[in-house]
């Protein structure tokens, strides 16, 4: 029987996937980018900034066409995925309406959920976000999840007090 070095997710010795795969770096990225556009304005062949930088000749060559269209500038990164909903000054308001409370806001309790933060969110942006998606907008703005203590809302500490003092000695058998 042969043994098996590779893990479960594909990766390991005989595998070519890593074992997780890594953000891009697109500084990075863009950095190569204007490393080749400065070897092409030295007259340095794509074919050649492609071996250099060890990328593809298909790269190199797209770069070079792009470089030669628009120079420099043709090779910055360009914004990726869907542009926010939610502009910096949206979110310096929904942060100001959140620190006023959710009592403030007509919650019953002072308490934070996803579903009103989210109607909160539509009250004072006009922008409507699903609950499951709140909690993106609340860690952009650097805000983490804080689970309230479970105490009972009627709760008595004089009577807590007084049961530890005079009825637990008595369940536990002896003074305290």
């Amino acid at each position: 029987m042969r043994s098996s070095s590779r893990l479960r997710n594909g990766s390991g010795p005989g595998s070519r996937a890593p074992a997780v795969r890594a953000r891009r770096d697109y500084q990075a990225l863009e950095g190569r980018r204007r490393k080749a556009g400065a070897m092409f304005a030295r007259g340095i062949t794509p074919v050649e900034a492609a071996r250099r930088l060890a990328v593809s000749r298909q790269s190199a060559t797209s770069w070079f066409h792009a470089w030669r269209e628009g120079g420099a500038a043709a090779l910055r990164a360009t914004p990726t995925g869907r542009p926010p909903m939610l502009t910096e000054r949206d979110l310096e308001k929904v942060e100001k309406a959140l620190l006023e409370g959710a009592l403030a806001h007509g919650f019953p309790t002072d308490l934070w959920t996803l579903a009103r933060v989210a109607e909160v969110i539509a009250r004072v942006t006009g922008v409507e976000y699903h609950p499951g998606h709140v909690w993106r907008v609340l860690r952009a703005m650097g805000w983490s999840l804080q689970k309230p203590a479970r105490r009972a809302a009627e709760r008595n500490p004089e009577a807590i007090e007084r049961w530890v003092k005079e009825t637990w000695p008595e369940v536990k058998g002896g003074p305290s």
